[in-house]
């Protein structure tokens, strides 16, 4: 478990990897508190993980960046997203985010992947008797390990009997972050012997987007990594499979609700675990 703690500004972050055997459907825990502080705003951008959030404290008022639409939210599942969020808080918020591959969160919460599409989706709508109270048993525990350690328990019981993903999607969703969103559909279709109707279908049951807007999350992904690294802009649009750079400026645009170069600038919060 690491932990970064701020005395000037009051905030604890706190970060742990699930236990052994949920390894690989989940990524990792996140859990946050931030006291007393000046209005800040995070940016989300769309990515291949899947995110669900438990608050113990204060809404956080969210925003799509694109469609503009917004919601006060204490708790918040977020599945493969087109579109970049907004969050803004001005202190005392408190919470845990459970980080999953799309295809552990359909098996974990068994809902097929394609229903989280709700904006502004609370997680107890996905939660069946097993998991129900999720989020008060999380905030009375006493500390982060012990909230851990509860997660640990109740999603390794959820992926015992958990529902099991098709082979066919399971390997293509592979070739997808092989290949980092630049392996043709056609070709995708072709390897698992569907049709690419078919495999659209289970794709959006399993992972929660056909396989050419998965594609899309996982270039402009990539293009995120490489602009991370400071990289400019004509070079991460070549490296990250665009066109060229107006057509990765087009696709910024539209997934975030800004130009590249401006959300460089704004982007207050990114999380590059990804590939852990």
């Amino acid at each position: 478990m690491h932990s970064q703690t701020g005395v000037e500004d009051d905030r604890e972050l706190v970060s742990a990897d699930p236990c052994p055997g949920l390894r690989g459907p989940v990524i990792g825990y996140q859990g946050f508190r931030y006291g007393r502080m000046p209005p800040i705003q995070r940016l989300l951008m769309p990515s291949p993980i899947v995110r669900v959030m438990f608050g113990f404290g204060a809404p956080v008022l969210t925003m799509d960046t694109v469609a503009r639409a917004s919601a006060s939210v204490l708790s918040l599942a977020s599945p493969l997203k087109l579109t970049a969020t907004v969050g803004h808080h001005t202190g005392r918020v408190h919470g845990l985010v459970v980080q999953m591959t799309p295809i552990g969160a359909y098996r974990i919460f068994g809902v097929p992947m394609s229903e989280w599409n709700e904006p502004f989706l609370d997680p107890v709508h996905l939660f069946d008797r097993s998991l129900a109270g999720l989020p008060e048993r999380l905030a009375e525990c006493p500390s982060w390990a012990g909230r851990f350690a509860l997660l640990d328990r109740l999603l390794t019981a959820r992926l015992v009997e958990a529902p099991r993903c098709s082979p066919e999607v399971a390997y293509a969703w592979r070739q997808l972050r092989a290949t980092r969103g630049r392996m043709p559909v056609r070709e995708l279709a072709a390897a698992t012997g569907w049709s690419r109707r078919h495999l659209e279908r289970k794709f959006r049951e399993q992972v929660g987007r056909p396989p050419k807007a998965a594609a899309q999350i996982l270039r402009l992904w990539t293009a995120l990594q490489l602009q991370e690294l400071g990289l400019p802009l004509a070079r991460v649009a070549a490296d990250a499979g665009f066109h060229d750079q107006a057509h990765f400026n087009h696709v910024f645009r539209a997934m975030v609700g800004s130009p590249p170069t401006r959300s460089r600038v704004e982007r207050v919060f990114w999380d590059g675990a990804a590939d852990r």
